[in-house]
């Protein structure tokens, strides 16, 4: 009986515990050999606001070598709408007569439905002849993206997250 309780007040808290979960890993393909790799950031490092220094944050595989690299997201907060002037005009023709219609509306412009932060990663490789990647990132609200990397000699590569 005690075994089972145990059990039981051990699945229960595990219930209540937060889920701390794993980033899946995203791809990153150079752009001129289509060879494909992983990269892969740490929780909460595709929020805005984190600091630009620090720990890395992010690591990326790929044709034989390891990145490890610093990614910052910039805020993106919306800045106020412009207003915007909205014009329409409009008729008919038929065999009962015409009608003719025009319309003007001036107000604020439609906010986006979703917010899209700009951020970037620089990574190196280790040792004594380091290789560099610098990327620029887009990431949005629920830290999904894409971004655009160089390396040193110029090459480019893609990547998903």
């Amino acid at each position: 009986m005690k075994q089972f309780t145990a059990v039981a007040l051990a699945a229960l808290l595990a219930s209540c515990a937060p889920a701390f979960t794993a980033v899946p890993p995203g791809r990153v393909v150079n752009a001129a050999t289509g060879q494909e790799g992983t990269v892969t950031f740490a929780a909460g490092s595709l929020r805005p606001g984190s600091p630009a220094t620090g720990a890395d944050n992010v690591v990326l595989n790929i044709g034989g070598q390891t990145y490890t690299g610093r990614a910052a997201v910039l805020d993106g907060t919306l800045a106020t709408a412009p207003l915007a002037l909205s014009v329409a005009v409009g008729g008919t023709a038929g065999t009962g007569g015409s009608t003719f219609g025009w319309g003007a509306r001036l107000g604020p412009a439609p906010q986006p439905q979703g917010t899209l932060r700009a951020g970037s990663l620089i990574a190196r490789t280790a040792g004594p002849s380091p290789r560099t990647l610098t990327c620029t990132l887009t990431v949005d609200e629920r830290e999904r993206g894409f971004g655009e990397c160089r390396d040193e000699a110029g090459v480019r590569y893609v990547m998903q997250f």
